[in-house]
């Protein structure tokens, strides 16, 4: 896993794992946050790169080895994990991606190829997901503990991919698969709000 410097107190960028899928460009992630009690947790995040589609494999306070093949496991046997075909895995270096965690995508006929040590750009995707994550809610949400960072994870996971475009994908969600139709604006204007996390993130439409 890529090691960098912490960025500030409560977040440190580093643990990353990338997913290349068949077009070569890149995908899967994970990173470390801590608890109001200064707690720290790791959560794993995969990332597909041709739709921006985010997958939250767990938060754990002890991410062993173990812990890094049961969260491979998770990911290969949840149906349709991916969207497109999977050629490549680029994992860090780090001693918890053991031939155990390997053979979990070798099975799946997903190529295990190692990044350049301490070559964050390696992964910049990854890495540009992190810091978004960080800057949107893990620097406006007192974590609570690991139940608690779940909750907070899984929802922005929901937001990120169903209501959130994407200009890569023509301003699509990470879900969807053709343009909404046009919407005409109603006479009174009305716009209204959904909060997420509490208002931390807010969602517009058009009233119906």
């Amino acid at each position: 896993m890529t090691v960098r410097d912490r960025l500030d107190g409560l977040w440190r960028d580093e643990d990353f794992v990338d997913w290349y899928p068949r077009d070569g460009r890149p995908g899967l992630s994970p990173a470390q946050l801590a608890t109001v009690c200064l707690r720290r947790l790791y959560a794993l995040v995969f990332l597909e790169h041709p739709t921006r589609r985010l997958h939250i494999a767990g938060v754990t306070a002890h991410p062993t080895a173990a812990w890094a093949t049961w969260q491979a496991r998770n990911l290969a046997a949840e149906p349709g994990a991916s969207t497109d075909p999977v050629r490549f895995l680029i994992p860090d270096r780090d001693s918890r991606y053991t031939e155990a965690f390997d053979a979990v995508f070798h099975a799946e006929d997903i190529e295990i190829i190692r990044t350049p040590v301490r070559a964050p750009r390696a992964k910049a995707h990854c890495e540009r997901v992190i810091g978004t994550l960080r800057r949107e809610v893990l620097d406006h949400v007192l974590v609570l503990g690991e139940a608690h960072a779940c909750q907070v994870l899984a929802e922005y996971q929901r937001h990120c991919n169903w209501l959130r475009p994407r200009r890569a994908r023509s301003q699509l969600s990470p879900e969807a698969h053709e343009q909404p139709p046009q919407v005409r604006a109603p006479a009174d204007r009305r716009v209204p709000c959904t909060r997420i996390l509490g208002g931390v993130i807010n969602e517009y439409r058009y009233a119906a």
